[in-house]
């Protein structure tokens, strides 16, 4: 199965962690949901390993609209991570 290209943003401490706020990446073919990505991602390399290992405390996006880790992704999309936001 062919690969494809995402867009990720990173926000805040994973932003920090990663040591970018946003990449275009070229994904496996076989990396279909929000889950599997973010596991592919903390693969990457220790930056990436810091940030994803938190687990559940990393929310995401896909084109803007909150995700839970079965969300499919596919070509073109974008796909934000960050940590759970408060109110005040």
């Amino acid at each position: 199965m062919a690969g494809f290209r995402v867009h990720l943003l990173y926000f805040a401490w994973l932003r920090e962690r990663i040591g970018r706020g946003e990449e275009e990446v070229e994904v496996p073919g076989e990396i279909r949901t929000l889950g599997a990505l973010s596991a592919w991602l903390a693969a990457r390399g220790p930056g990436y390993a810091s940030a994803f290992a938190a687990g559940k405390a990393v929310r995401a996006a896909v084109n803007q609209g909150f995700a839970g880790p079965e969300a499919a992704i596919g070509p073109g999309d974008e796909v934000a991570f960050f940590p759970p936001v408060t109110g005040g």
